[in-house]
């Protein structure tokens, strides 16, 4: 059973078949999950070897099923996160891995996964520094929450813009469905630009905005289509930064570190920043795992406004964005 919106979220993966020991105990073998993994084993990746995109919805057991819109796996599968790993290649740079298992009808290992938060480059030899199995939903968690980055400016109850990073629980912030909310609370982590962490930069003006706003790949943007210049049917949408990007308008920003910050209402919103109407924080059964433990068991099981799927089924396919211009068509048809 899923919770939450029914969209899917998409990840870059490789396959256990991609990566093997070439030194070590288990020289020789495929990586694995982590009660086969021996720490300072010695792992590369296959030449020539690309990630797949795995599409994965969250359940309410802390395992994730398979969407439809998968180019790898089994859609409606289960997959069960393992552990998070720690890699070090020569040059002393590490890389965070996580390792995620798909299962069968009958609970038998189908495939696994690995996703990796940076670059993994084919003839590095990455050593295993690290395994932890108890952090894996926390560090999968961060990657799911929807988050703002330091600086952007957030519109207030007042018409005020005050910086992300100024804001705190009790504030009053202008939302686009129900007026005037109150923040139940602000998170905040910081990690680096790189991967699946890398923000999105949407430069000023690409869809009327004010000034540059950079928000996680993930990030929601809402817009009204005044046209249906996409072709998606219908005139409100939700559509990821991460499938506009074209290089020029909208970029990866990549290096260094990023400040993230995650604003949570008691049900799921649109709010504005830097101009531009954006989501707040979902909680489902993945991004729970940010929560404060006393505020993740004061809120029960389901929360409503969350659980009830207030926007479902204005998500856009990354296929119809699948476009160069696709900012450009969504600047003009939210324009006229």
């Amino acid at each position: 059973m899923t919770t939450g919106s029914l969209s899917s979220q998409s990840v870059p993966v490789y396959t256990a078949g991609q990566i093997r020991a070439t030194d070590g105990a288990n020289m020789g073998d495929v990586i694995s999950f982590s009660s086969e993994l021996i720490m300072d084993d010695v792992y590369e990746l296959d030449f020539g070897a690309e990630p797949a995109r795995l599409s994965l919805t969250a359940r309410d057991d802390a395992s994730f099923g398979i969407g439809h819109d998968t180019s790898i796996g089994t859609p409606d599968g289960a997959v069960h996160l393992d552990s998070a790993l720690m890699f070090m290649s020569p040059d002393g740079s590490t890389c965070d891995v996580l390792v995620m298992v798909e299962v069968d009808t009958e609970g038998n290992v189908a495939e696994v996964y690995l996703l990796p938060f940076s670059t993994l480059n084919a003839g590095v030899e990455y050593r295993l520094v690290g395994i932890d199995r108890d952090q894996a939903h926390a560090k999968f968690a961060q990657v799911a929450c929807v988050s703002f980055t330091r600086g952007t400016h957030i519109t207030m109850a007042s018409g005020a813009q005050k910086p992300v990073e100024e804001l705190a629980e009790g504030d009053r912030v202008l939302t686009r469905d129900d007026g005037v909310q109150t923040l139940r609370w602000v998170g905040s982590s910081t990690t680096r630009a790189v991967g699946e962490f890398a923000p999105i930069r949407i430069r000023a003006g690409t869809l009327n905005n004010d000034a540059d706003l950079l928000v996680s790949p993930d990030h929601r943007l809402f817009i009204y289509q005044r046209t249906d210049e996409l072709g998606a049917g219908r005139s409100e949408l939700l559509v990821k930064a991460r499938h506009l990007v074209n290089g020029e308008t909208v970029t990866v920003a990549e290096g260094g570190f990023v400040d993230y910050f995650q604003l949570l209402f008691d049900s799921h919103q649109i709010i504005y920043a830097e101009g531009i109407a954006a989501e707040s924080m979902l909680i489902t059964s993945r991004t729970r795992a940010v929560l404060p433990s006393d505020l993740s068991q004061s809120l029960g099981a389901h929360v409503p406004g969350h659980s009830d799927l207030p926007h479902a089924g204005l998500d856009v396919s990354e296929g119809l964005l699948k476009r160069p211009d696709a900012a450009a068509m969504l600047k003009k048809a939210s324009s006229r």
